[in-house]
């Protein structure tokens, strides 16, 4: 099956951040977001991004850009992001948001700097 909802978006996002938060190298990073407030965020980024939904103005990069960030942890997050894709769904919009992930995460690495 596809991702094709926003309840599917919701239960990829819901089900990525739960491996974050176990992930011993990227859990430090979340551990301290309040997460009611953050994964509302997360899942318009994520319809933004797959289901054209409208109103997502945040930048991302920006976010980020204050974060003690390796390329180890660029790395993983993406790992981390596919697995859960691989496992959940299967097609088109699936594999679109591998490839976005994998860009954004080169796009907020160069921005910040990471080697």
């Amino acid at each position: 099956m596809d991702i094709s909802t926003k309840q599917d978006v919701e239960h990829l996002v819901d089900t990525f951040y739960g491996r974050v938060l176990k992930d011993e190298n990227l859990a430090p990073f979340f551990s301290n977001l309040n997460f009611e407030v953050h994964m509302p965020k997360m899942v318009h980024f994520w319809s933004f991004v797959l289901l054209d939904e409208p109103g997502y103005t945040t930048n991302v990069t920006d976010k980020h850009m204050h974060m003690p960030l390796s390329k180890e942890h660029f790395d993983r997050w993406v790992e981390l992001f596919h697995s859960t894709v691989n496992e959940l769904f299967a097609g088109e919009k699936a594999e679109m948001a591998k490839q976005r992930a994998t860009l954004i995460a080169w796009t907020i690495q160069n921005k910040t700097g990471v080697k």
